[in-house]
């Protein structure tokens, strides 16, 4: 046999129908011009799309049910076919081994697709469950005609299904549960119990159970329907936590008391049936449909409400072709937005919000007449299948055209629920809602709208002026506004020009209306626009519009506002000095610190309040360049007031004492300052100022004269010390102070001749001016360079010897003392000369001991090979060696000398070291006392060789010393150094 989904047939049918039902499209809905160009690439694919099973049974199909992937069928008289639709070349075929005239009457099977119920013609029930071959037989169902069963979802699994609801065609509900256990020795039944909870009526006779569903809501809060073929009963009920195992008859015993909860209606076509709609990721159905004789009751499920489970229900009357007892209606599917109607030939889909039969397919009659209707509740395949045929139904995007049903509805928040991810979509129930709301005077909502669809911007701009509704208006600019990119920059303009224009009016009508509250939050609302960061960039390329446009209403504190806004701050502060408001303008400049608006508004504002400026220059500190501040402190300065001029002294001192500030402008214009208006400060600052022309910045020639001009001698003084002009500082000290003239006379320390000179002149003065010869004489103990014999020409004739006794004792006195001290000083160096002598001679007379095996300290190797040098210190050295060690530390001086003694020592000839030494002859004379004088040239050169090269030992005398913190490698030759390792 081959298998049942190898391959499948597209429905010809359905393709015709879905044609002729097409969508609705803007034009038949009558919406106001889009964006968006309704173009489709390429043919959508139908909602329900047919394919029929490649499959020709052997036998006739009975019955035929499908659960969570697993397909169970019945042909024939005793054939049962179960197909794995997860491996569907794998078929599994049972007999059920019946050999009386029983037929199958109904086949039932359970959520998980383990559990499979065959109710037989007979009165009797089998049990066939997916692991086994096994059919048993249900010997406490015997007697009942089994027309529906409830499942139990919460507790049923692959072994057992929990506690189950079994309804018969007499009306009576039993509670049962099956197990797929073998169970004990003397109980072999899979059926556990099986017990009566309940029954059902019609007009007072039994009627059949057609239907029964179990749900679980919260609050352990059970809901049982049961349908028969003109009632829909319901069973509510709380089930103790942890007891669900004990089945359901405490519900139906709550309920025992008081009359079931039922529907009726009046038309009977001999069954109903119920399906239910689940949504993925849900426990719980959220809405039914109940197939019968008046139609098809469909609505809601909520949990919620305490009397009853249904909600939101309507009716869908049949339609003229479906006649309950010509051409019933068959079975019935419900999906998200529809439930599906079987009839003999045919299946229709009726959407369920607006009851329009949008979906219709006529089956061929080769197949013979449709036999049932199926729903796979797990994986919500459709199955339809006749005695010959077996067709399966996709249901795919069911949701893509609900949101024109909405819309039609007037329910827009719905319809863009179902639209999200279709823009062209959800522009045309934008535009359906701005309409909408527009014809019902709600212009903001209308507003909003329209400020997401793609509609003409002047036709809608046109409507709300039209309708002379400014506030909707705005509404709108403002949602489009914000709704464009930042490079739209023409549009932007445009509606943040056109709104500061619409804002501005409305704040002059409230104004003038005197409508206060509401005015303060339309500004405030202004104040957020114009602040607003996104625009920022577009206010501030249109500055002088809006500027403009402030003008014009004569809004000045929205200018000066939108002015800070955009830290036009020039004209903010323009305009406070314009209305001497002089306090608002300097609480603007310090929060900004804008040098160049400190610079340009200082002098208006020092002429009016100094003392405020002088604060805030101090706070701003190093931020200002004071040279800049000046052309306005000379200004007011000069025809100021004396606050003005206090508070100019107190911001240059800040400058000089505070910032350190060097410029010489800045010390010369403080030097000005204190000459004319703070002299007593004027000594004080040439004194902190230093001593020395390096330490000074004021201009020292321009103190001179300033002090010269105001008679300011001591200060005068003070600065000609600075310029080392001391003959001058004396000169005019003298006019001033004696003692004064003494400190600058001492200044020259180097100088003795200078000293000498000045002190004379204070002499002269001090004997020919004021005539004090006592105070001549202080000046002999005060200076050391002058003696008695310097100033007794400046005395006149008549003075006599006794005011210059006791000088001229102390001046002989000094003089006897000095030729003691120099006599003391020569018997000291001829001692010490006499003492080196003696040393000299001890050294030539030292000696050293060498052994024949010692080693030279730099190179190792043998000392007595080569010449060598000794120290005292025990460090020996070959005569080359020591001049390796030697030469890199001398000065080039050193260096240069020691190369050229080297030469002259290689020039010369050594003379002849021989013991015995031949007499020389007479006529020889001359040449031997050439030789003689050679050999003394050549010793001297050695001795001075020695004087540089081995006058200390190089490992433990002063050039080691030196060199402790020379670096081991030469900076020049590291690099190269370092390759050489590497």
């Amino acid at each position: 046999m081959a298998s049942i989904l190898d391959e499948y047939e597209d429905s010809q049918n359905f393709r015709q129908s879905s044609q002729q039902h097409s969508r609705l499209t803007s034009a038949n809905i009558g919406l106001t011009h889009s964006g968006f160009v309704n173009v489709r690439l390429e043919e959508e694919k139908p909602i329900f799309n047919k394919q029929r099973i490649d499959f020709t049974p052997p036998e006739r199909i009975n019955h035929l049910v499908v659960c969570n992937n697993q397909l169970c069928m019945s042909l024939g008289k005793d054939t049962l076919l179960r197909i794995d639709l997860a491996k569907p070349d794998q078929p599994n075929q049972t007999e059920l081994g019946r050999k009386d005239d029983s037929k199958v009457h109904k086949l039932f099977l359970d959520p998980t697709g383990s559990h499979l119920l065959i109710s037989l013609s007979t009165n009797e029930c089998l049990y066939l469950n997916r692991n086994t071959q096994k059919v048993r037989s249900l010997s406490r169902w015997r007697g009942h005609l089994i027309e529906s069963v409830g499942w139990n979802k919460l507790l049923g699994n692959e072994t057992s299904t929990g506690p189950i609801l079994v309804g018969t065609s007499q009306g009576v509900i039993f509670e049962a549960e099956i197990s797929a256990n073998e169970g004990s020795l003397f109980n072999t039944n899979p059926d556990q119990y099986f017990r009566q909870v309940h029954s059902l009526e019609e007009d007072g006779r039994p009627a059949p159970v057609c239907c029964l569903e179990i749900e679980r809501g919260p609050e352990n809060k059970y809901f049982i329907i049961a349908t028969t073929r003109k009632r829909l009963f319901q069973f509510v009920g709380k089930v103790a936590e942890g007891s669900e195992q004990q089945g359901f008859s405490t519900i139906f015993n709550q309920n025992q008391d008081l009359l079931p909860s039922f529907q009726e209606f009046p038309a009977n076509m001999g069954y109903s049936e119920i399906t239910f709609y689940t949504a993925k990721l849900r426990n719980f159905p959220k809405a039914f449909a109940w197939m019968m004789g008046n139609g098809v009751l469909y609505g809601q499920l909520d949990y919620v409400r305490p009397d009853s489970l249904l909600s939101d229900v309507q009716v869908w009357e049949y339609t003229p072709d479906v006649d309950i007892i010509q051409n019933k209606p068959i079975s019935i599917v419900l999906t998200q937005f529809h439930f599906l109607l079987l009839l003999h030939d045919r299946i229709k889909a009726i959407c369920t919000l607006n009851g329009a039969v949008v979906y219709e397919d006529v089956f061929p009659d080769k197949f013979g007449p449709l036999k049932r209707m199926i729903k796979d509740p797990i994986g919500g395949l459709v199955w339809i299948y006749t005695e010959r045929a077996v067709f399966r139904y996709h249901i795919q995007r069911e949701a893509r055209d609900v949101w024109q049903m909405y819309m039609s509805m007037n329910k827009f928040d719905l319809a863009k629920e179902y639209c999200r991810d279709r823009p062209e979509c959800m522009d045309m129930v934008l535009a359906k809602e701005a309409e909408y709301c527009f014809q019902n005077k709600r212009y903001l909502e209308s507003a909003k709208c329209y400020a997401m669809t793609q509609n003409y911007f002047e036709e809608i701009a046109l409507k709300f002026i039209e309708a002379k509704q400014e506030e909707a208006l705005k509404e709108f600019l403002l949602k489009k506004l914000n709704n464009l990119k930042q490079t739209e920059r023409t549009q932007i303009t445009l509606l943040v020009t056109w709104l500061t224009e619409l804002y501005l009016n409305r704040l002059g009508q409230l104004e003038s209306d005197g409508n206060i509250l509401i005015f303060q939050e339309t500004r405030e609302e202004f104040r957020q626009f114009l602040s607003s960061a996104k625009h920022r960039e577009c206010l501030f390329n249109n500055r002088s519009t809006i500027y403009d446009l402030l003008a014009s209403h004569g809004n000045v504190d929205d200018m000066v506002y939108f002015s800070v806004v955009m830290q036009d701050y020039e004209r903010v502060i323009s305009h406070h000095c314009q209305h001497d408001n002089f306090s608002a303008t300097l609480d603007v400049l310090p929060k900004h610190c804008d040098e160049k608006l400190f610079y340009k508004f200082s002098p208006v504002l020092m002429q009016h309040i100094p003392k405020n400026v002088v604060d805030a220059w101090i706070q701003m500190g190093n931020r200002l360049d004071p040279k800049k501040l000046i052309p306005a402190l000379m200004n007011y300065s000069q025809m100021g007031s004396t606050q003005q001029i206090n508070e100019t002294i107190r911001y240059m001192e800040f400058c000089v004492y505070e910032l350190n500030v060097t410029e010489e402008a800045i010390h010369n214009y403080l030097l000005s300052l204190y000459a004319k208006y703070k002299p007593d400060s004027l000594l004080q600052y040439l004194k902190q100022a230093g001593t020395h022309p390096k330490e000074i910045y004021y201009d020292l020639k321009y103190a001179l004269r300033l002090c010269a001009e105001h008679g300011f001698l001591q200060a005068c003084v003070l600065v000609y010390r600075i310029m080392e002009l001391h003959e001058e500082a004396v000169d005019l000290a003298l006019q001033v102070d004696v003692d004064l003239a003494k400190s600058c006379a001492d200044l020259p320390e180097d100088d003795e001749e200078m000293r000498k000179k000045l002190w004379l002149k204070i002499a002269r003065h001090v004997v020919q001016e004021e005539k004090d010869v006592k105070k001549a004489m202080n000046c002999l103990s005060s200076c050391n360079l002058l003696k008695i014999e310097d100033i007794l020409p400046f005395f006149p004739d008549f003075v006599t010897i006794d005011h210059f006794k006791e000088a001229i004792c102390s001046s002989l006195e000094e003089y006897n003392k000095h030729i003691e001290e120099l006599k003391q000083e020569m018997e000291e160096a001829t001692e010490s000369a006499k003492r080196i002598r003696e040393d000299i001679q001890e050294m030539r007379n030292k000696y050293g001991v060498v052994d024949s095996q010692e080693k030279c300290a730099a190179c190792d190797f043998p000392l007595l090979n080569r010449p060598f040098y000794l120290f005292l210190c025990g460090h020996m050295f070959h005569n080359d060696c020591l001049f390796q060690e030697v030469t890199p530390h001398l000065s080039a001086f050193k260096q240069n000398r020691l190369e050229e003694l080297q030469k002259k020592l290689a020039a010369t000839t050594p003379s002849t070291k021989s013991r015995n030494r031949p007499a020389p002859k007479e006529e020889g004379d001359t040449a031997s006392l050439g030789k003689g004088m050679g050999a003394t040239s050549r010793e001297q050169i050695v001795s001075d060789i020695d004087d540089i090269v081995a006058s200390e030992c190089a490992y433990c005398g002063e050039l080691m010393i030196k060199s402790i913190d020379k670096p081991f490698i030469d900076p020049q030759k590291f690099e190269q150094d370092k390759s050489s390792w590497l």
